[in-house]
C-alpha cells in the first residue's frame, strides 16, 4: 500500500513536470525572435487590433470572444506553423492566463516539448515601450 502511494506521488510530480512550460520575459521573447522561433498570437481579432500585434507573430485565435473554441480547427492551422512537438514555439495573450491554458493542453495532453509564453502577455510587451503592429 506504502508502495503504491510512492508511485502515484512520483507519476503525479513526474507528470507535473512535465506539463510545465517556460515563462518569457518581453527581452527574452526578442531573443527567440531573432532565432525565428515561431510566434503565436491566440487572443481574438478585436483585441489584435486595439493593442496591435508582436512583429512577426501569426494571428492564430484560440477562444472567441464568449470562450468557445474549434479544437480541430485550431489544431489544423497551428500544425501549419509548428511542424512537430520538439519545434520551439511561444504563446501570447493579452496577460498569460489563456496562454497558460493552452499551453498546458499543448504540452501536457499532446506532448509538445518546447511550449514557451510572454509572461503577462502583450500587456507587459506594451508597458516596456515594444514595437508593435497594427
Amino acid at each position: 500500500m506504502v508502495l503504491k502511494k510512492v508511485f502515484s506521488g512520483l507519476l503525479l510530480a513526474a507528470s507535473v513536470g512535465y506539463a510545465q512550460f517556460i515563462d518569457l520575459t518581453p527581452t527574452q521573447l526578442e531573443k527567440k525572435i531573432e532565432q525565428k522561433v515561431v510566434v503565436i498570437d491566440i487572443r481574438t481579432p478585436q483585441e489584435w487590433k486595439e493593442t496591435g500585434v508582436i512583429p512577426t507573430s501569426h494571428k492564430l485565435m484560440f477562444f472567441n470572444k464568449y470562450g468557445a473554441y474549434n479544437i480541430k480547427n485550431w489544431m489544423s492551422n497551428f500544425s501549419k506553423l509548428v511542424k512537430d512537438k520538439n519545434q520551439p514555439f511561444v504563446l501570447v495573450c493579452r496577460s498569460g492566463n489563456r496562454t497558460k491554458q493552452v499551453g498546458n493542453f499543448l504540452s501536457q495532453d499532446l506532448g509538445y516539448k518546447n511550449v514557451f509564453d510572454l509572461k503577462h502577455g502583450i500587456k507587459a510587451w506594451i508597458k516596456e515601450n515594444r514595437e508593435v503592429t497594427k
